[in-house]
């Protein structure tokens, strides 16, 4: 049985991935801030889909929790194939002239830094077992700059940049590495309309909706599974189209 490495799994985009894996038959994997959140989701995923899941409690920047994580994934017979990078540090309403920097480069060593030790600890595995894929869930504010998120752009410009080097890098032991970028998600913050997001522009893309769990987790999968075995170092957008125009079209009410 192949595994899977998804951080951030517990709610949202990330949920809608484990979904995905699982459905296919993979272990999986769930890594979370919350332990207790990680556990009861990998009980669910267990139920649903007959087959492998445990939970973990990470903890941001910590490499020694990294390595505790896999070394048990690999204790219980399943060194992983797949690494989902979905977790994030989302940086909202970081203005530049007021934001403390200590909240700055917590995006930073969030969405960079802890991704890379991810990244090296599972990559370890990979190569004893001759290859693997390593996903980005990045985000098309890596290209298109937003109010108040200078943080979590550059953090995602930046973990594009790793993406490629990693690329680089890792091919040599038949480890691909790409990125999805999506847009406006409909995730509970959208729902709840946290941050009036539900009135952003991004909102307005040319197929005239955004994207859903099923499509980043579709995407995700592609990049992960066998249909990409000669592919890396690559981006797949999947924001209904935001990032091809020049600005929204706003329908008239």
């Amino acid at each position: 049985m192949k595994s899977v490495f998804i951080t951030g799994a517990t709610t949202n985009t990330g949920l809608g991935i484990a979904h995905k894996f699982a459905k296919e038959g993979y272990a999986v994997f769930i890594g979370s801030r919350s332990g207790e959140h990680a556990k009861e989701t990998a009980e669910i995923i267990k139920e649903k889909y007959s087959v492998f899941s445990k939970g973990y409690d990470m903890i941001v920047g910590d490499e020694n929790n990294v390595n505790s994580i896999f070394n048990d994934i690999a204790s219980l017979g399943y060194p992983v194939d797949a690494v989902v990078l979905n977790a994030a540090n989302l940086g909202i309403c970081q203005e530049f002239l007021t934001v403390d920097i200590k909240d700055f480069a917590e995006v930073i060593n969030t969405n960079i830094c802890w991704n890379f030790m991810i990244t090296r600890a599972a990559a370890k595995q990979m190569i004893k077992k001759g290859g693997g894929s390593v996903v980005f869930v990045n985000s098309n504010t890596a290209y298109r700059a937003i109010p108040d998120r200078i943080a979590y752009s550059a953090s995602k410009s930046g973990a594009l940049g790793m993406m490629r080097a990693l690329a680089f890098d890792l091919g040599k032991y038949n480890i691909r590495v790409n990125a999805v970028l999506p847009g406006m998600i409909k995730t509970d913050r959208w729902e709840k309309n946290y941050n009036n997001c539900r009135e952003a522009l991004s909102n307005y893309t040319p197929l005239g909706d955004i994207a859903s769990f099923e499509d980043i987790a579709n995407a995700v999968w592609y990049f992960a599974s066998d249909n990409s075995l000669n592919t890396t170092g690559a981006e797949l957008v999947v924001d209904g189209g935001n990032m091809i125009q020049l600005y929204p079209i706003i329908p008239e009410k």
